[in-house]
């Protein structure tokens, strides 16, 4: 998942520290299941009458008789929805690719049940390319009814051609402060910036007792990454926990060695480190710096730590007192958690990447899918707004922990992973497939770290019109 930091200073800052730890990390899934059909068995449960499942929630997919040419990108027989990812960033190839891939997935899985009410769905795949979301989104806002499933890691710059034009969306993720709190936008997993999950911290501070007693922060000269670490503290405090202060503060640019942070912690006696940087070089250099020096800290970080590059690292066994905090189900999970596996099976027979953000792509396609088939014949923006406003408990079938798209809150709840060499493990709760929950968890934060002016709706101002569609009861 990626662990989203709120690095709300600058938009591409921010980027780079939710893509590196918001909602969904890029750990790969498994092989595909033998068997498995590009339609994840779609067609033959839709001949034997049988009802198709994504988990838990029944398929929203389906035949149907829907008529009407009612929004742009509705006719009587389809439906245009815009997604997409940055997969074309020149400095980073395939950046979010598995967002794109699951969607495009999906697509083909709904329309082999019969669509949305009969309506196929056409998607327009985008390539932001990181620095072309303004563009794509003046694309999209030209041909789409909505998007849906997208990760835009610009969208700051695009956010006011989709709410000029009225388009209504439902976001793999969004990072910049006014896109996260933007009008007509609803999330799978919401990362609102008022709103705070603790959960990943209390679960820490639980397992262990040193986390509690004798934790720091690793922190650096990345604005996005201090940003996260400032949150991280005023969530700590809220939970009585203050961190050592040992002053180690690495810098974004690189440093030339890494041994002297090493002894600095270790002189300051951190018993546990928690971090928002995301997994490069500089990290992994500190981590074997600590490892040389003798030092041996609990680590317990962000969920982008969930991740196959951080496996392929551990081959001597340094990062095997690493932890990382998740709301979404482990790919390990997946013979515990059926739309773990669901989606493995689709996205692998697809010849798709798989990872975290994919799943988060999927569970926001079902949220829209499920919308658009609840609205029938009167598939309008207007309708999509309504019915995705009143949805307020959602997991995507089983892919995540309990979130509040319709009133744009996040999870309570979290479980904790521990990899050991390549591997990664649940480690709490101790029931596998389980989450620690606690509506205690959910914390508001300062707004002096919005990054944006909300009103009364929480919804941000900075473009705002009178014109916006707004949910109607």
């Amino acid at each position: 998942m990626k662990g989203n930091t709120i690095a709300r200073v600058a938009a591409s800052a921010v980027a780079l520290t939710v893509l590196a730890t918001g909602c969904a990390s890029e750990r790969g899934g498994s092989a595909a299941v033998p068997g498995a059909t590009g339609d994840g068995g779609a067609t033959a449960a839709a001949d034997s009458g049988a009802k198709e499942m994504f988990g838990t929630l029944e398929s929203p997919c389906g035949k149907g008789d829907a008529k009407g040419a009612t929004e742009q990108g509705v006719t009587d027989t389809t439906i245009t929805i815009g997604y997409g990812d940055d997969r074309g960033f020149p400095k980073a190839p395939g950046l979010s690719k598995e967002m794109g891939d699951a969607v495009s997935t999906m697509i083909k899985w709904c329309n082999a049940q019969g669509g949305i009410n009969g309506r196929q769905i056409k998607g327009n795949q985008y390539d932001a390319a990181y620095m072309q979301a303004a563009t794509v989104m003046q694309k999209a806002c030209k041909q789409d009814f909505m998007l849906v499933g997208q990760g835009f890691a610009m969208d700051e710059s695009a956010e006011q051609y989709r709410v000029g034009c009225n388009l209504p969306t439902v976001a793999g993720f969004t990072v910049g402060p006014n896109a996260a709190m933007g009008p007509m936008k609803f999330e799978s997993v919401p990362y609102p910036v008022d709103y705070f999950n603790v959960a990943p911290l209390r679960l820490a501070a639980k397992q262990f007792p040193d986390f509690a007693a004798g934790m720091d922060l690793i922190t650096s000269t990345s604005p996005a990454v201090t940003a996260g670490s400032k949150k991280i503290e005023s969530a700590l405090k809220s939970i009585d926990i203050t961190p050592k202060k040992c002053g180690v503060q690495l810098n974004a640019e690189g440093d030339p060695s890494y041994v002297p942070f090493a002894e600095k912690f270790k002189s300051c006696g951190v018993k546990a480190l928690w971090t928002s940087k995301s997994p490069d070089p500089a990290a992994f250099s500190l981590l074997e710096s600590l490892d040389r020096v003798g030092a041996h800290p609990t680590l317990v970080f962000e969920a982008t730590w969930y991740s196959s590059a951080v496996a392929k690292w551990n081959t001597q066994g340094v990062g095997d007192n690493i932890h990382a905090g998740l709301i979404f189900q482990p790919f390990e999970n997946a013979d515990k958690v059926p739309a773990v596996k669901k989606y493995l099976d689709l996205v692998n027979a697809d010849g798709g990447k798989v990872a975290l953000l994919g799943m988060q792509a999927t569970s926001a396609f079902l949220l829209w899918a499920t919308a658009a088939r609840d609205c029938g014949s009167d598939l309008t923006r207007q309708c999509m707004v309504n019915k995705l406003s009143q949805v307020h408990e959602w997991t995507g079938g089983g892919l995540h922990a309990p979130t509040d798209p319709g009133g744009n809150k996040p999870a309570t709840c979290a479980l904790m992973v521990k990899l050991t060499g390549s591997t990664y493990k649940q480690v709490a709760p101790a029931n596998v497939g389980e989450f620690e929950c606690g509506e205690d968890n959910l914390l508001k934060t300062d707004p002096s770290t919005w990054g944006t002016k909300l009103d009364e709706d929480r919804m941000a101002t900075t473009f705002l019109t009178p014109n916006v569609i707004k949910p109607q009861v």
